[in-house]
């Protein structure tokens, strides 16, 4: 059974307590497509006052919010701007350009850019041949750049050099939690420069689902059309939206828990010659491993450890993710990098 392993494929794997599952089958319910169930509003109102942001609305996915956000801010055949290997670029399954009908333009690496970059990338309105830049994206913090923090000096001057050139911004915050714990701002802080916000509850706080979008409240009248037309009309669904109010609630302080676990597993797996990695790049709940040509295939590696009871997660032909998270602790996360390190330098 999946539960008798180590799981690191993801911080979405995680189990409701029994206290959360106990506040959800206690939780108040009403129709939400009338705004009548209790749990979604209290719970939109406490991630709004989090957030600092003046409304949130519940959505049932971080995709489904990630989606909703360009539907809200762009027009088809728009432009938008984003770091390399965002979500909605690669792990949307093509949603973007068929629901928003928008292109997207990679910048920096790692998921990071500069303000800088971002002006000389930025299109503008009304051009015969190019396509308008209409929305700029900020992943914090970044899955595929390994969890990175995107630091908040350069996430400001982006955003103002936006506002300079009519642009809005949009914060894909599903781990902005983990951002928050790791570097000591306020979640206000952090969200306070974009337009929209979208923060995931069933990842590191360990709600079984839903998301959130918070911003200006004419914004989100607009996107409860969308999030129906996405078929997100939940009705009652104050069950689960009590889940990710208690996840709030509770969950977020114990982030620095899966932080340190996964500092632990990458000074461990880093010692092994046929990896790359620098553990002091690991500052959040996710490790990114790249394989030297001289390791095993990262299929194989993964393999092996499922052999050994560990699940990893093959994020490329030689790319191996690790995430950390509420289920998994500290002793199971040594094990599990022991038995990593085994399988990729056995032969």
């Amino acid at each position: 059974m999946i539960s008798d392993y180590i799981d690191l494929r993801s911080d979405t794997v995680t189990k409701p307590t029994k206290a959360m599952r106990e506040a959800m089958a206690d939780a108040p319910v009403g129709d939400d497509q009338y705004g009548e169930d209790p749990s979604v509003t209290e719970l939109q109102e406490y991630a709004a006052h989090l957030l600092g942001k003046h409304g949130a609305l519940f959505v049932a996915s971080g995709t489904m919010a990630n989606q909703i956000a360009l539907k809200l801010f762009t027009s088809p055949g728009d432009d938008v701007v984003v770091g390399r290997e965002s979500h909605n670029v690669l792990h949307e399954a093509g949603a973007s350009a068929a629901n928003a009908g928008v292109q997207f333009t990679e910048i920096g690496s790692n998921g990071l850019f500069t303000a800088e970059e971002f002006r000389r990338s930025a299109k503008p309105r009304g051009h015969v041949v190019f396509p308008a830049t209409t929305l700029v994206e900020v992943e914090n913090t970044h899955n595929r750049g390994g969890g990175l923090v995107f630091p908040q000096e350069e996430v400001e001057k982006i955003c103002a050099v936006a506002r300079g050139m009519n642009i809005a911004t949009f914060l894909d915050g599903a781990r902005l939690f983990n951002a928050s714990v790791a570097s000591g701002l306020e979640l206000a802080k952090l969200a306070k420069p974009f337009d929209i916000v979208a923060v995931s509850l069933s990842k590191g706080l360990g709600a079984p689902v839903g998301s959130i979008l918070a911003g200006e409240k004419s914004v989100l009248e607009k996107a409860v059309r969308y999030r129906r037309m996405f078929g997100g009309a939940m009705r009652q669904c104050g069950i689960i939206a009590a889940g990710g109010l208690y996840a709030l609630r509770h969950n977020i302080l114990r982030l620095a828990d899966d932080h340190h676990n996964a500092a632990l597993i990458a000074t461990r797996v880093a010692q092994s010659p046929k990896i790359k990695l620098d553990p002091s790049s690991v500052k959040t709940n996710i490790i990114i491993i790249h394989l030297d040509s001289n390791a095993p295939s990262a299929a194989k590696v993964v393999a092996r450890c499922k052999e050994q009871g560990v699940l990893l997660l093959a994020f490329g032909e030689r790319t191996v993710r690790l995430t950390t998270h509420l289920d998994v602790k500290e002793e199971a996360c040594r094990r599990a990098a022991d038995i990593l390190v085994r399988a990729i330098e056995s032969n």
